[in-house]
């Protein structure tokens, strides 16, 4: 077992775009885009944590690790939390959490996070990348992440806050957030104690949860943008970037 694990959230179950981990780019499923990202990033041993055998079967069928979690996760990261303690014993020090509906997601960008999480300057990091058109930035299904300073290639800054929608920001150092989080083990085991706050429940991000109790989250920068797929709108686009 290494010290690092990037541990990959996935399930079939969802409303806006039901099975949309099977579906297909370049005639290979989404998750199976995620996985193979992550491999190649070898930064540490990859899991698929997912409720799913579908989804299970697939990545075993390639030669992978997948582990059947419970159905009634409140948060990817619970989910993620379940195979650390039970299935991993809590024994890595670096736990990376890493959505598996993002298929562009580049190896290089998921490395950066696992060396900058080897620093040990933060509870919890995660990466950010710019906004193309105005659009995006309107988008709900776009998550957004504010940080104190402007990001570049070689710097990771403090979050102060994430959001979808707020009419009234005005902070220029406004970024696309990316759906990758890299906890220290003393992080993952604070944050799964913790209740789920007010702003999270309303936002419905979870990474409020650890903000709201003063845990540090810094934010590194990706050129790549890769898309997370949340409707079949998304798909359609990932599809034409990456066909």
């Amino acid at each position: 077992m290494t010290d690092n694990v990037i541990i990959i959230p996935s399930r079939l179950e969802a409303t806006r775009l039901p099975n949309k981990p099977l579906k297909k780019i370049n005639n290979k499923e989404m998750i199976l885009h995620v996985y193979e990202a992550a491999k190649n990033a070898k930064v540490g041993e990859v899991i698929v944590a997912s409720p799913d055998d579908q989804i299970l079967d697939l990545i075993k069928s390639k030669n992978g690790i997948g582990i059947k979690t419970k159905t009634n996760h409140k948060t990817g990261t619970d989910r993620i939390f379940e195979v650390f303690d039970k299935f991993l014993k809590r024994k890595p020090k670096i736990i990376i959490n890493l959505q598996g509906d993002m298929p562009n997601i580049e190896s290089d960008a998921i490395k950066k996070i696992s060396d900058y999480m080897a620093k040990k300057l933060c509870d919890i990091a995660t990466l950010a990348s710019k906004f193309i058109h105005e659009n995006e930035f309107k988008d709900l299904n776009n998550v957004k992440v504010v940080t104190n300073n402007p990001l570049n290639k070689d710097k990771f800054e403090n979050a102060i806050d994430f959001f979808r929608l707020n009419k009234a920001i005005n902070n220029k150092y406004t970024y696309h957030h990316i759906g990758i989080y890299a906890f220290t083990r003393e992080a993952l085991l604070r944050y799964v104690s913790l209740e789920q706050t007010k702003k999270e429940i309303e936002r419905n991000l979870e990474q409020l949860r650890a903000m709201d109790n003063d845990m540090k989250i810094h934010v590194g920068y990706t050129s790549s943008a890769p898309l997370s797929v949340d409707t079949d709108k998304d798909l359609k686009i990932v599809k034409s970037l990456m066909e």
